[in-house]
C-alpha cells in the first residue's frame, strides 16, 4: 500500500484530490495534524515518510516543499498542482495524452507539474494544431475560456456563495485584462508557439465546469483544412486515449446540445471532449471539461496511477 500526503489539503483541489481517494483501498492518506499544517519540520517528515506527496499549495510554498525533500531520497513522488514547476525541463507535464513522450516522462519522473486548467484546454487543442503542421508556431492565437467559480479558490467561492452576494458577481465576469495570467507561460511551451496567445478568461456563477475555445482563419493556418478535417485529424491524435474524446463535425446541432455548448456539461467528471465547429472560412475547436476534475484534481490523480503501473482510470469518473 502506498502512502500519500497532500500538502495543502484543505484547498479545493486537495479536498477533491481527497473524495477520490475515498473508494481506494490500495493507498493510505497521511494526515497532518490541522495546527501543525504550516509546520515546515512536520511537513518536512509526511513528506519524506511519503511515497507520493500531492502539493495543493500557491508557488511559492510549493517551491518551499520541494526544497524539502531529503537529498538522498530518491523514493518520494512530487505531484505539483501549483504554477511552479510547469515549464521547468526536468519536471514532467502532467496532460499525457498530447503524445508518448510526454506519458513517458510521467512514467519516469518523480517530479510531476499538473497543469493548469485553462492551460489543460489549451494544449489540448493548440498542440495538435502545431505538433500536425496545421498552424505555424508563429500563428496569432487567441483562446476565450469561461469557467466556474471554484477554480478561483475558498475566498471566491466564499463570496459567490455569500447570503449578501454583489450585483455583479450574477453575471460573467471577463478578468486578466492585462494579458498576464499565470497559465500564459505554459501555454506558450507546452504548445509549441513563438508567441503568448491572447487571453480571455470568463469566471462566472456556477460551481464547476469549464469550456475553453480557439478560433481559427483557415487562410492563415499552415496547412488549410475544412473543419471536417481538422476533426479528423484530432480524432487521430487522440486516438485510444479514454480521458479525452474527440467528437464527430456536427455534433454540438443533436442532442442535447441544440446548438449550444454549455461549460459545465463535464462537472463532476475526470474526462474531457474536443469539438470542432465552423465552415469552411472560420474554424472554433472547443474543449470541455471540468476545471477541477482533468483541470486539478482527476489529472493528479492519472499521473499518480501512471507512475505506479496501474490502470489510469483508477479511482477517476469518465
Amino acid at each position: 500500500m502506498k502512502k500519500v500526503f497532500i500538502d495543502g489539503g484543505e484547498g479545493t483541489t486537495g479536498l477533491r484530490i481527497q473524495e477520490r481517494f475515498a473508494a481506494r483501498n490500495d493507498v493510505e492518506i497521511i494526515k497532518i495534524d490541522s495546527e501543525l499544517r504550516k509546520d515546515a519540520t512536520e511537513r518536512k517528515r509526511l513528506i519524506n515518510e511519503s511515497d507520493i506527496t500531492f502539493l495543493c499549495l500557491p508557488d511559492a510554498a510549493a517551491i518551499e516543499a520541494v526544497s524539502l525533500v531529503d537529498p538522498d531520497n530518491d523514493k518520494t513522488v512530487i505531484i505539483d498542482a501549483s504554477t511552479a514547476h510547469r515549464t521547468l525541463p526536468d519536471w514532467a507535464y502532467g496532460l499525457p495524452e498530447l503524445s508518448p513522450k510526454f506519458r513517458e516522462k510521467i512514467r519516469k519522473g518523480n517530479r510531476i507539474a499538473v497543469p493548469g486548467c485553462y492551460a489543460s484546454g489549451f494544449n489540448m487543442i493548440v498542440y495538435p494544431l502545431v505538433s500536425h503542421g496545421i498552424i505555424g508556431s508563429d500563428y496569432p492565437v487567441s483562446v476565450t475560456a469561461l469557467s466556474g467559480y471554484s477554480g478561483a479558490g475558498k475566498k471566491a467561492i466564499a463570496l459567490y456563495e455569500a447570503d449578501d452576494k454583489r450585483e455583479d458577481l450574477y453575471a460573467p465576469r471577463e478578468y486578466a485584462l492585462t494579458q498576464s495570467h499565470k497559465h500564459l507561460k505554459e501555454m506558450k511551451a507546452i504548445s509549441g508557439l513563438a508567441y503568448e496567445p491572447l487571453f480571455t478568461p470568463v469566471v462566472d456563477d456556477y460551481y464547476c465546469g469549464m469550456i475553453v475555445s480557439v478560433p481559427l482563419y483557415t487562410h492563415l493556418m499552415k496547412n488549410k483544412m475544412t473543419p471536417e478535417q481538422i476533426a479528423d485529424v484530432f480524432a487521430l491524435h487522440y486516438e485510444g486515449e479514454q480521458f479525452i474524446t474527440v467528437r464527430e463535425f456536427g455534433y454540438e446541432q443533436g442532442e442535447p446540445n441544440n446548438g449550444f455548448l454549455h461549460a459545465n456539461a463535464f462537472a463532476g467528471r475526470d474526462d474531457a471532449e474536443i469539438i470542432i465547429t465552423g465552415n469552411e472560412d472560420r474554424v472554433l475547436i472547443s474543449a470541455r471539461f471540468d476545471n477541477l476534475g482533468k483541470g486539478a484534481s482527476g489529472a493528479a490523480i492519472q499521473c499518480m496511477n501512471i507512475k505506479l503501473g496501474i490502470p489510469e482510470e483508477t479511482g477517476l469518473n469518465i
